[in-house]
């Protein structure tokens, strides 16, 4: 989709006013642009997907921040090469404190793999945690949290099972998941 700069700005200046069709003009004109920078980079359509959700989720956080001088698209491409660095980070330290650990040890320890009956109790409990916040949710928004992340389907696969067009079920997820956090951070300052 072409995007006129005049028109880019006055679709930047609404979204600043916090009205929703101009995040979704701006979801749909750079969706593409973010995805492809970040595929190339990742090579995961899983892992790219929640990159570019995630990028979305912080440029429009932030919306008011954007300086109007810049090119909004490589303002966007700062955002999700910066997440792609600090979710690469996270990785490799947790790789490297996993294997720095104390190897030799292990290597004569047997551990048994089955969780224990506290480990269920524990996992049950966090995923009722997890699913009386979702119920929380207007149903559409429980619809896409569940289709994606219990059913593990990607923004295809939603849209046609919703029968909504790609863009809705994004900026939808994008809305859930910043709801539900909202809803998870206010319960756990309760």
């Amino acid at each position: 989709m072409e995007i006129s700069n005049s028109e880019l700005l006055n679709q930047i200046q609404r979204a600043k006013k916090g009205e929703q069709s101009a995040f979704k003009y701006l979801l749909d004109g750079f969706w593409n642009s973010v995805y492809g920078f970040q595929i190339k980079r990742v090579k995961n359509e899983y892992e790219v997907e929640d990159i570019v959700i995630e990028t979305f989720s912080k440029a429009f956080d932030k919306i008011e921040t954007f300086d109007e001088r810049y090119a909004f698209g490589t303002w966007l491409i700062a955002i999700s090469k910066n997440i792609h660095i600090d979710k690469t980070r996270k990785k490799n330290a947790s790789i490297y404190a996993s294997t720095t650990a104390v190897i030799e040890d292990q290597a004569y320890k047997i551990i048994d793999g089955s969780p224990t009956p506290e480990d269920i109790l524990i996992t049950e409990q966090n995923v009722a945690e997890l699913l009386r916040f979702i119920k929380i949710l207007k149903p559409h928004y429980q619809d896409v949290i569940n289709l994606r992340y219990f059913h593990e389907m990607s923004y295809n696969d939603i849209s046609k099972s919703l029968g909504e067009p790609l863009s809705n079920v994004k900026v939808r997820l994008l809305r859930a998941r910043k709801l539900l956090a909202e809803i998870i951070t206010q319960n756990n300052e309760d």
